[in-house]
């Protein structure tokens, strides 16, 4: 696990360019590349101290559960959210497993594509969601052939087919959605997604990355241009935060966001907390969410936000304004 978010970080961090030239869906800011390396650097920070190695031990669950945890709350932007969302629900059918096999491969990722549609309001095929659906497909469709086989030979099937599936995912991306099709690029969400899957292969199976996937993907050669410069500027802003509710207040917040702006993820982070009157009532059950929503202006959204508890770590940022290197918002 270890191995693998390392070499994401420095993965998403080399091809951050590429995919920021080639981002622009939902939003043309080209930040998708910045995004995707922030949140998973974070992710592999979290698993650097021995204190962790002591609490985790050998749960490959746990590690993936904590980096899940932190790149949750130090997510960036759309793409970052939901890359965050991934890791935290692949560990859950991980937890208790001292190595990974295929058949825990299939589950984690089946859960990881369930959570991350359900994340979204308005889920949109084409994308990333698309790329991880059709990489937990695969890994499914192994395991059933391979009848539960917990053999690592097996679980190179199942990795060699569903980075296979992802790379042919990221392929039909260009023509699922109007604005690839038009700009002749495919989805740099979904390309970020291939290289993080292809980061777990090579860390499980020793092997190197394969490049060559990415030799055929238009827009991605580095002689092409930044495609988002030549798209229209979005209005508006997103505003991304933390905060404790409980799920009727969670279920209100998501409502009210749908009708305020577009781009509404909401994820939890972590388990469940009650009170400390709590009387085993359900409704003194609270959750920690991950939210994302842009809007046309962030007063009503911080209003309604702060009305249902008190969030934490508050962002705001322009979509119309690309952010550096340190910032970023959405893809």
């Amino acid at each position: 696990m270890k191995r693998w978010l390392n070499k994401a970080e420095v993965v998403l961090g080399n091809h951050s360019d590429r995919l920021n030239a080639i981002n622009i869906f939902p939003v043309a800011d080209g930040d998708t590349g910045t995004n995707l390396y922030l949140t998973m650097r974070a992710a592999a920070a979290a698993l650097g101290g021995p204190a962790d190695a002591a609490e985790t031990g050998n749960d490959v669950g746990a590690v993936l559960a904590r980096a899940g945890q932190a790149a949750m709350e130090r997510a960036r932007g759309n793409s970052g959210t939901l890359i965050a969302v991934f890791l935290s629900a692949a560990a859950e059918p991980l937890a208790g497993n001292p190595r990974l096999n295929a058949p825990l491969l299939a589950a984690a990722l089946h859960r990881a594509q369930i959570r991350a549609w359900s994340a979204l309001s308005e889920p949109v095929s084409g994308t990333m969601l698309s790329v991880l659906e059709a990489a937990a497909y695969a890994a499914q469709a192994v395991d059933a052939n391979q009848e539960g086989d917990q053999s690592n030979h097996a679980l190179g099937l199942a990795l060699d087919a569903a980075v296979d599936a992802a790379f042919q995912a990221v392929v039909r991306t260009e023509d699922e959605l109007a604005p690839l099709h038009e700009a002749h690029v495919v989805d740099a969400g979904g390309v970020g997604m291939l290289l993080v899957l292809d980061c777990l292969r090579s860390a499980v199976l020793g092997e190197e990355l394969q490049d060559e996937l990415l030799d055929g993907l238009h827009g991605y050669k580095l002689q092409d241009p930044h495609i988002h410069q030549h798209m229209p500027a979005d209005d508006g802003v997103e505003v991304m935060c933390t905060i404790d509710l409980a799920p009727l207040d969670a279920a209100v917040l998501r409502q009210r966001l749908d009708e305020m702006g577009d781009s509404v993820i909401m994820s939890q982070v972590g388990g469940a907390a009650r009170a400390e009157d709590d009387d085993d009532s359900p409704m003194d059950v609270s959750y920690r969410w991950r939210i994302h929503v842009h809007v046309p202006d962030p007063g009503p959204a911080v209003e309604l936000i702060r009305s249902l508890g008190e969030p934490a770590d508050i962002a705001v940022s322009q979509l119309a304004v690309p952010r550096d290197a340190v910032g970023g918002h959405d893809d």
